[in-house]
């Protein structure tokens, strides 16, 4: 299980960082970790909570899926690594922005969870579809459900935190 829990620390500013055989330039953005460590703790304890009971498949798909409508270039990295890892295959990988219409790599559960995912993360567009939730719903028993929207909402929030303080995607500091 990989959570987000050392993945927002900075450097000091004007410093480099070595990903892969790739140096980068950090930033000048506050570290969030330091700056608000009481939040990040709260945070890395809520998304602990959210992932407890799920397949760790699909809390890398639902993540994937949020960081692509979120343009969150870091955490989709990260994410597509974990899934990597977790054994998750390229084709199912490269199909998580297309989904709907690469419907056959992905079960109906899987389906139902991506669509709560951009629902979700989307709210202010449309909110969540009467449609949308109740295709989760049937797919998922209450308390699941209910730590779905949970993780939904945890990787909206690594990402705003993440695109704020202008992380630079293969510079995963769990490493």
């Amino acid at each position: 299980m990989t959570t987000h829990a050392t993945h927002l620390t900075h450097t000091t500013a004007g410093t480099t960082v070595s990903s892969g055989g790739a140096t980068v330039a950090e930033n000048a953005r506050l570290d969030f970790a330091k700056s608000a460590p009481k939040v990040f703790r709260a945070l890395i304890g809520f998304d602990a909570a959210a992932r407890e009971g799920l397949d760790p498949a699909l809390v890398e798909l639902i993540q994937i899926r949020a960081s692509h409508l979120n343009h969150c270039a870091y955490c989709l990295h990260m994410h597509t690594n974990d899934a990597r890892k977790a054994g998750e295959s390229e084709d199912r990988l490269h199909m998580v922005a297309v989904w709907r219409e690469a419907r056959h790599f992905f079960t109906p559960r899987e389906q139902a969870a991506l669509a709560l995912t951009e629902a979700v993360t989307r709210v202010a567009d449309a909110g969540v579809p009467d449609d949308v939730y109740a295709q989760a719903a049937a797919h998922f028993e209450e308390q699941e459900l209910a730590h779905v929207l949970a993780l939904i909402f945890t990787i909206n929030t690594w990402n705003r935190v993440a695109l704020s303080t202008a992380k630079v995607a293969g510079t995963d500091e769990r490493r």
